[in-house]
């Protein structure tokens, strides 16, 4: 058993509020650890450690703070075996998974090093007589980010570091399912130069998110989790003052269509369909055949590829997935399967009886593959979050276009085709934020930007990229006119460039 209490003002303090949350070992079932709640007092305390640190870190130069992540990108890499296992064995992920969840914020660290270029602001030389006009992007003060517990190294990267490198100072709220990584990278961060509290970890539950929500020094919030959560956060921050970007739930479609290379798109469904359980909000959770034909060969070969999966603890290097990250969504996850059993839909593989010599207790649920799925079943509409595959058939391309754009979820969505003209007409008329052609999971590379549409998103700018960069600042514009250009006397009209 291990305590964990949060990282404030450049070190581990442990908790006073008096209220704890387990962490569970999802592959046995144990409480492995404790992890404190923070009350409001202590998130003030964060807070007030950032606020004395950020002047001064803002007026660092863009170049030093570039270096800081230079630094901390190779120690991410230095130590990367260490912070994968550290993810896994509170999360369930295998090794290997965990280690991509490190490598994609670790994408964005290498980004921000390019911070002095990516922050340069404008300049207009005589944009009136004798006036010359420049703007330049400022930190915002304090941002907060509040993350979920699928990715526990990737999305607090993503948030963490545009901010850090554009001058703000940072608190950062992980779950509370899997909150050891956070507070080691808060200290990698130090190890690579960042000054005490410019980065905080608070731990906490809803507590300590309505704290951030409502502090009047932290002035942006940024927010990865389900829908309805997303909508709270997004509307309470922006009621009290604060700019926010929220993302929320998905429900990924992948297109199959009849001259679609099989093998490949089966392949693809497997990996995005089932690694790390169906717990990624990138997750292809519904499969979309166009035509009988393809439906049948399609289900004919995936069909004996779910039931081979190695399902096993993260500690055996060969599993394709591991458990899920906790009791409660391991029964959600088992309750929707059995809805969709009861609305009629075809449970070809089922893997709710998978049981692992030795792990019992764990929190496992093996493969599943529903077929003839139709729009008005709850295992279609809802987020499952799980090892869970719906195939629901489509007569035609148009009809296999209108399951993701009349979905409310907006997020991704995939196309496995040889036809360039369908590949172009779907990437054009999907109403989808990110869309993979012949790529199962299309996110994004650092240097472009993660963000989806409809119910999946809640604010005008994306995580990462130059989106990150101008949510973590605001612009300042000046325009200047020295007294030897200045002629004649008051102008009592509206100022104009004639």
């Amino acid at each position: 058993m291990y305590e964990l209490g949060h990282f404030i003002n450049g070190k581990r303090v442990a908790g006073t509020s008096g209220r704890t949350s387990n962490i569970y070992n999802p592959a046995t079932g144990e409480v492995q650890a404790t992890v404190a709640l923070a009350s409001d007092a202590e998130l003030a305390a964060a807070v007030e450690s950032a606020k004395a640190a950020q002047p001064a870190w803002a007026a660092t130069n863009p170049q030093r703070r570039g270096r800081v992540f230079m630094k901390f990108v190779d120690l991410l890499n230095q130590n990367m075996d260490e912070l994968a296992v550290l993810i896994s064995r509170e999360h369930g992920k295998t090794v290997e998974d965990s280690k991509g969840d490190i490598i994609r914020g670790l994408e964005v660290c290498e980004f921000v090093i390019g911070i002095p270029h990516l922050a340069k602001g404008e300049f207009t030389e005589g944009a009136g007589p004798g006036i010359d006009m420049y703007s330049f992007r400022q930190p915002v003060g304090i941002g907060a980010g509040i993350t979920p517990f699928n990715f526990p190294g990737m999305i607090p990267m993503w948030m963490f570091a545009p901010a850090i490198a554009c001058g703000n100072a940072f608190i950062l709220k992980p779950s509370e399912r899997d909150p050891s990584l956070p507070i080691r990278l808060a200290e990698l961060m130090m190890e690579a130069g960042l000054p005490a509290g410019v980065l905080n970890v608070v731990n906490g539950d809803k507590s300590a998110v309505d704290a951030i929500l409502t502090h009047p020094d932290i002035s942006a919030v940024s927010f990865v989790g389900s829908t309805p959560i997303a909508r709270y956060v997004y509307g309470t921050a922006a009621s009290n003052g604060k700019r926010a970007q929220c993302f929320g739930g998905a429900k990924n479609h992948m297109i199959i269509m009849p001259d679609a290379d099989l093998d490949q798109a089966c392949n693809a469904l497997m990996g995005a369909g089932y690694g790390s359980a169906g717990e990624r909000c990138m997750a292809i959770s519904v499969a979309v055949p166009v035509g009988e034909e393809t439906a049948n060969r399609l289900i004919a070969k995936l069909s004996p590829m779910v039931e081979s999966l190695r399902i096993g603890p993260y500690t055996d290097d060969k599993a394709d997935m591991g458990p899920l990250v906790t009791k409660e969504a391991e029964t959600r996850v088992r309750g929707l399967i059995e809805k969709g059993l009861e609305q009629g839909a075809n449970l070809v593989v089922d893997g709710r009886d998978f049981k692992l010599q030795g792990y019992e207790d764990g929190f496992f649920v093996g493969g599943c593959l529903f077929d003839n799925v139709t729009r008005d079943m709850d295992i279609y509409k809802t987020e499952i979050f799980g090892p869970v595959l719906s195939v629901v058939r489509a007569k035609t391309y148009e009809e296999a276009l209108d399951l993701p754009m009349s979905h409310e979820y907006g997020n991704g969505v995939a196309i496995y085709t040889r036809d360039g003209d369908a590949a172009r007409d779907f990437a054009s008329r999907i109403n989808i934020g990110m869309v993979g052609v012949n790529v199962p999971i299309p996110v994004p590379l650092s240097y472009h930007s993660f963000g989806g549409w409809k119910a999946s998103s809640f604010g005008d700018l994306n995580q990462y990229g130059t989106d990150s960069i101008k949510f973590w600042t605001q612009t300042k514009t000046v325009t200047s006119r020295w007294p030897s250009g200045i002629k004649g006397g008051a102008e009592f009209s509206m100022p104009t460039m004639k």
